[in-house]
């Protein structure tokens, strides 16, 4: 068995993030963000896994090389032209015909990709999709499904007045498992949906087509800013088990300095008297001075806080310089080497 990772989208719902820094490989808790794809692909036993890219695909290779070093086998390919979910997976396939676990480049989850893909298999599946249970679905496609778990209908986004009537609230979750007939219903070198395309072609041709529904996992789309940062939050509440969060005991923080238990601190970091880190993830060298406060933020490597300013609920990029007496609220984003002058309020 193989993986595919979809990981040639340009992210630019997570910009500014993503200018110079491909989404598949933004730091999540100070390690590349696809590493964590790949830990529960690991687990599974499947080591052989493909990344299909497309945006900037030569920053990923080269952090993330032959996989050597994370206990699996990486391979990469570079979509031509765009080719849409589907299209990615036929040309990644190549001639190559055997069951895939196919992931989107942007999902966080500890699902047990074992016990998808042995549900997959008690169903004699053509192809199966995770589904998460969300609190609020109007935002989302949902996926309906019968007592059997084989999907029956995708709905697009319901409306207020539709959510009322309906009884579901599962939608993609952005992981399949599929077999090699699915690779026949979809055209060679065309721009082709999974969503759009495959799923309803599965449905119309009376395909075995199953969900397997998260019950209790984590899942997050960490596609925009507000959930890339909650994602954060998520991991450092501890609602995310099954993943160890790295904490390096490599950098300087002053004796007169707080730096709270579960904020995350990245190697060759300063923190100055009086300073005050509060779950928050800092990324190697970032400094700061005296009487600075992070609260609840995220900030990338070797950007300087100078003193006294307050980051509060923000994301940083790389290279930051963030000025004296500086104000930054939540839901502040800044891109790799912005520059804020002493006293702005952002």
């Amino acid at each position: 068995m193989q993986a595919l990772i979809l990981a040639g989208g340009k992210g630019t719902r997570l910009r500014p993030l993503t200018v110079y820094t491909p989404k598949p490989i933004v730091p999540f808790l100070n390690r590349p963000f696809l590493v964590y794809q790949i830990e529960i692909l690991k687990r599974a036993g499947i080591e052989d896994i493909t990344l299909s890219l497309s945006y900037q695909p030569d920053k990923i290779e080269q952090l993330l090389g032959s996989g050597t070093d994370l206990g699996v086998s990486l391979s990469y390919i570079t979509e031509p032209s765009p080719m849409g979910t589907g299209g990615a997976y036929k040309f990644a396939a190549g001639d190559r015909a055997e069951t895939t676990v196919v992931l989107n480049g942007d999902v966080m989850t500890n699902v047990s990709i074992a016990d998808l893909v042995a549900h997959h298999r008690e169903k004699a599946a053509d192809a199966t999709i995770l589904l998460a249970p969300v609190d609020n679905p109007s935002a989302y496609g949902l996926v309906e499904t019968g007592d059997d778990h084989r999907v029956l209908r995708f709905r697009e986004k319901p409306t207020p007045e539709e959510l009322a009537t309906l009884s579901i609230n599962t939608i993609n979750a952005g992981i399949y498992i599929l077999e090699p007939s699915v690779l026949e219903i979809i055209p060679s070198g065309v721009n082709y949906s999974f969503e759009y395309n495959v799923f309803p072609d599965l449905l119309d041709r009376a395909k075995r087509f199953f969900a397997y529904v998260l019950d209790g996992e984590y899942w997050r789309d960490i596609g925009n800013p507000e959930s890339y940062l909650q994602g954060h939050h998520d991991f450092l509440k501890g609602r995310v088990p099954g993943f160890e969060i790295g904490r390096s005991d490599e950098s300087e923080i002053a004796t007169a300095a707080v730096v709270d238990s579960v904020s995350v601190i990245g190697k060759d970091c300063v923190i100055k008297p009086n300073a005050r880190v509060l779950n928050s993830v800092l990324g190697p060298g970032v400094h700061v001075e005296e009487h600075a406060i992070i609260e609840d933020s995220v900030i990338w490597a070797h950007t300087r806080v100078a003193g006294s300013a307050e980051i509060r609920g923000a994301v940083l990029g790389r290279s930051c310089h963030i000025g004296r007496n500086v104000t930054i609220r939540p839901g502040t984003v800044l891109g790799d080497k912005s520059l804020l002058t002493d006293y702005t309020r952002v």
